[in-house]
């Protein structure tokens, strides 16, 4: 059966690292948010609000009525966007994993957001700060939770699929 696999957690954390190396590993689709909102400015929005995620819904839900697996890359922080990536998996008939990206060594985490290498010409990363102040709405039900301080990309993921079956 394919599935949706919606990552979510704090810019900084690793999450595009590790779901763009799921997506390959699996040959499945990968949907990246901040690529929709990129996109979405150099088209002239300035205020892009929900509009990234409700595109992200789009697709995911389109290739996953394709028979396919999508890795839908996102902060997710909120109850509404975890609710909406459910709705679309549900949708297309598809199930969906849940998974949590975190860096719990602040040190490393901060260290990563500060230094971090920017892959989407012309968008413009957090600030520590702004990390450290954004709105994240704890779990109504408890997602796959990967940790990926002090670990290589190549352990993070052996771990995921390994949890994945």
């Amino acid at each position: 059966m394919n599935r949706l696999l919606a990552f979510a957690g704090l810019p900084g954390t690793g999450k595009s690292t590790l779901s763009r190396a799921l997506a390959r590993a699996l040959g499945a689709a990968w949907i990246r948010i901040d690529h929709i909102e990129q996109a979405l400015r150099e088209a002239g929005i300035a205020e892009v609000g929900p509009a990234g995620y409700l595109a992200g819904y789009a697709l995911a839900e389109a290739n996953l009525a394709l028979g396919l697996t999508v890795v839908a890359d996102s902060v997710n922080p909120l109850g509404i966007t975890r609710a909406a990536w459910r709705q679309a998996a549900r949708r297309a008939g598809a199930r969906i994993v849940e998974v949590e990206v975190v860096c719990s060594d602040p040190a490393e985490h901060r260290r990563r957001v500060e230094t971090r290498p920017i892959d989407i010409p012309g968008l413009v990363p957090p600030s520590w700060e702004a990390v450290q102040g954004r709105t994240y709405e704890g779990w109504d039900r408890p997602p796959l939770r990967i940790d990926t301080a002090g670990r290589s990309l190549e352990a993070s993921l052996a771990e995921l699929l390994k949890a994945l079956g």
